[in-house]
């Protein structure tokens, strides 16, 4: 049976460990200094080294990303960071400037190159074109339809296919947006983003100006930059029959917590035979209301027009991320504590391969003391506690309480 591969993103190690325990095949992960994620990534050249040997040691993979729009400066300290990764051996490299594919491929002529969704690789001339190059695999950019990949595939059959299917969307162009450079002169082509889609507009009424477009104005502003997120887990059947073969989360400045529920409900719903309408119904569920997000879409898969969310900056969960597994006991569990913990409060706990565990916590201990407390919080200076489980709870499960 072919295997499709799930790959998920890993803005640092704990992430990448929750993503693999999770059921993903791979991980991409970049240093700040060449990859589309300079804020929170804490990714080292030791650290992505390290990262490296534990995939192996697991029959994982990871793909380091050298995905930025160069410019001269970036140019001159390449050289030194591919001497590293010629060392260190990654699957592949996912990329997105010709001038660095060629230097990529005079410095390490055997590493894989991955060919990234900036690129915006939308036809299937592109994607001859790039395969020509030494290409193995196209990470297609969000704009293509799915009457595009499988002409795509038809024209290119031995080309590996890459597609987002789950994860925010940029307004803009697969990203390719000046908005946060000229309001916070933090280039989003750089990795900097600072999401001015997601700020709430007012229109300014002291000053009379020339406008084609009327803003309609609300209350409390309008996001009219804000584009909904993409879920394609119901189309992930359509997706493999068009071609493609590598599913990819976004998400790499994402919670251990969303990594953990969203790795867990693809995973599912790719493993999926019997009854698979009714899983990937339960699962899109999961997705819709446990997780805070923007509204779902299905971004350009079915048409050249992805949703926005005009309404509000995003969709509010009745559940709240609120710790992670570090040790597990038959019945005590050491978690580390995110946001509130109360005994007294109904949790629900997402297992690795496991069904979710429900049960109303009954007691909760301080690490330190062993005493038992009644709440616990992740601000503390040392946010750990132990909890009592009705089951056992593997390590990296992530738990929610629900909001009262």
């Amino acid at each position: 049976m072919k295997k499709f591969e799930l790959i998920a993103p890993a803005g640092n190690y704990e992430k990448m460990e929750t993503a693999f325990a999770f059921g993903a095949d791979a991980v991409y992960l970049g240093i700040p200094d060449f990859s589309l994620r300079v804020r929170i990534n804490d990714f080292t050249p030791a650290k992505i080294e390290q990262a490296i040997k534990e995939a192996r040691r697991l029959k994982k993979k990871v793909y380091v990303t050298i995905n930025i729009f160069a410019h001269n400066k970036h140019l001159e300290a390449l050289p030194k960071y591919l001497k590293f990764l010629k060392k260190s051996t990654p699957d592949a490299l996912i990329i997105s400037d010709p001038g660095i594919i060629s230097i990529v491929k005079k410095v390490l002529p055997k590493i894989k190159i991955h060919l990234s969704t900036q690129a915006n690789c939308t036809n299937w001339r592109a994607a001859e074109f790039w395969q020509k190059q030494g290409v193995k695999r196209i990470v297609l950019g969000r704009e293509v339809t799915l009457k595009e990949i499988k002409e795509i595939h038809l024209k290119c059959p031995k080309l590996e296919l890459e597609y987002f299917c789950h994860g925010a969307m940029c307004m803009a162009y697969s990203g390719r947006c000046f908005l946060s450079k000229l309001f916070t002169d933090r280039s989003a082509n750089l990795g900097d983003c600072s999401q001015p889609c997601r700020w709430e507009y007012f229109l300014n009424e002291g000053k009379e100006t020339d406008r084609e477009l009327e803003i309609v104005q609300e209350e409390h502003g309008t996001y009219l930059l804000n584009s909904k997120d993409l879920c394609l887990i119901k189309y992930l059947d359509k997706l493999i029959s068009a071609g493609i073969t590598s599913f990819k989360i976004e998400g790499r400045a994402k919670s251990v917590y969303y990594q953990a529920v969203v790795v867990n409900a693809y995973r599912q719903a790719l493993y999926a035979k019997k009854n698979k309408e009714k899983i990937v119904d339960e699962l899109f569920k999961e997705l819709n209301t446990r997780l805070v997000h923007r509204g779902y879409t299905t971004g350009f898969l079915f048409n050249d027009k992805a949703d926005q969310n005009l309404s509000n900056s995003h969709e509010k969960s009745a559940w709240e991320f609120c710790g992670q597994v570090l040790e597990s006991g038959e019945n005590k569990i050491k978690i580390r504590v995110h946001n509130t913990l109360k005994v007294g409060d109904e949790i629900e706990v997402v297992r690795p391969f496991m069904p979710i565990l429900k049960f109303k916590l009954a007691k909760l201990y301080n690490v330190k003391t062993g005493q038992e407390v009644v709440e616990a919080h992740g601000g503390d200076k040392n946010p750990e506690a132990i909890i009592v489980s009705p089951e056992i709870i593997p390590i990296q499960s992530v738990l929610r309480r629900k909001i009262k």
